[in-house]
């Protein structure tokens, strides 16, 4: 079956004034497939990963080049031309730690809606309950919708974000460690639910965990020392990668 490109990195050098953390990466984001980013810390897969949605135009002395095409239109995310706010509408990020904003369930969601000036409110409650119900928090929230988002447990506020990236209905979805900080039954339902949303939308997730890795994705990149040493699919690259490093990391002989 031939695979669609979702997005394109091609020879994308990143730098913090003169710390260079990226180099020449150039890589392939299949559409309706999860894509594992793994290696030591330090490596340079968090910065590949926030260079998707602009997160380093924060900072003052954040330096880009090469190109992030977005397809089917190849636009060039990372042009001066494009806009930060519109990258983030089109490609939503979950964090480490859970990051509810300070309002109801109901509005945490509604954020990135009433930010792009929908006012329906019919609509706005529509999109929020398919973003709980995609998120599978839709049962636990439904009647409390109303209440305040920190009230809710560690692994609900981290499928709450998750809900929240996806009612902008974004083209990828970027999660950075999401289960880092939750148990092992709240780390269960997120790994079952990136299963699930990958039918609706194109994943990256960063993980150090190459048995999550292995359980979530279906393309692996093995990066180290800002380099992109090996990408293919993830039941290649745990069983039989062909670089040496890429096996070293594997064994855990490193890292």
């Amino acid at each position: 079956m031939e695979l669609n490109l979702r997005a394109e990195v091609k020879n994308l050098e990143f730098s913090y004034g003169e710390k260079k953390v990226l180099n020449g990466i150039t890589l392939p984001i299949y559409e309706n497939r999860v894509t594992a980013l793994i290696g030591p810390s330090g490596c340079g897969k968090t910065t590949l990963l926030r260079c998707f949605n602009r997160m380093h135009d924060l900072y003052a002395n954040a330096q880009y080049k090469g190109e992030i095409l977005l397809y089917p239109d190849k636009r060039n995310i990372l042009g001066k031309e494009i806009d930060p706010m519109e990258v983030r509408m089109r490609i939503g990020m979950v964090f480490q730690k859970p990051n509810p904003f300070p309002k109801s369930i109901l509005e945490n969601v509604a954020y990135g809606l009433r930010v792009r000036g929908v006012k329906k409110q019919s609509f706005i409650e529509e999109r929020v309950e398919r973003s709980l119900q995609q998120a599978g928090l839709w049962k636990e929230a439904k009647d409390r919708l109303n209440s305040p988002a920190t009230a809710l447990s560690g692994g609900q506020q981290q499928r709450l974000c998750i809900a929240r990236a996806l009612a902008t209905e974004p083209e990828i979805l970027l999660l950075d460690e999401p289960t880092s900080a939750l148990d092992p039954i709240s780390t269960r339902h997120i790994e079952e639910l990136i299963q699930e949303l990958r039918k609706d939308v194109t994943i990256a997730i960063v993980t150090h965990s190459l048995h999550q890795a292995a359980r979530v994705s279906d393309y692996t990149a093995f990066m180290y020392l800002g380099d992109l040493i090996e990408f293919g699919k993830s039941d290649q690259i745990y069983t039989n990668p062909k670089d040496q490093r890429t096996e070293n990391y594997i064994t855990g002989r490193f890292g």
